[in-house]
């Protein structure tokens, strides 16, 4: 049996693997402090990551398989860069879908404020808040920085 090479390989299933490249929130911060400056040092990303010199090292090697970030010796130290100027324009597009998405399910959770109740209420059973008392406000810019992941990296 013979696998086909990248060449013969559709091109949904190559983007796939880039996407698995950056399946995972700790491989996603550290390319938004690579998008805040030129070049970052191995140093600075453990301080902004808080990651273990060990995990850390394993996250920037499945970015550099997957070509999304160059590494380069100074002496001692190492430094990291995005490979690509299109990976903080991925990181600022994947931001604006997320905003657009949080909205959007945001509004579909208002359109259920005061829908019956399904089944029998149980009459032992403390009544749930589900008229308007209990509406959700629109989100807000503060409230998206307060998301656990940090809005204003993902701005950039």
């Amino acid at each position: 049996m013979s696998y086909p090479t990248s060449t013969q390989r559709p091109l949904y299933e190559i983007k796939a693997n880039l996407f698995k490249g950056l399946a995972h929130p700790l491989r996603i911060r550290i390319l938004e402090v690579l998008s805040s400056a030129d070049t970052v040092s191995v140093s600075d990303l453990l301080d902004e990551t808080g990651l273990e010199a060990s995990h850390l090292s394993q996250h920037l090697a499945v970015l550099r398989r997957h070509h999304l970030v160059l590494a380069e010796r100074r002496a001692s130290q190492m430094f990291y860069r995005l490979a690509y100027p299109d990976v903080a324009e991925l990181l600022t597009v994947s931001r604006r879908l997320l905003v657009a998405i949080l909205e959007s399910t945001h509004e579909q959770l208002l359109s259920t404020v005061g829908l019956p109740e399904v089944g029998r209420p149980d009459p032992h059973e403390a009544p749930r808040a589900t008229d308007a008392s209990r509406a959700l406000p629109p989100l807000d810019a503060a409230q998206l920085d307060r998301l656990p992941v940090r809005a204003a990296h993902l701005a950039r």
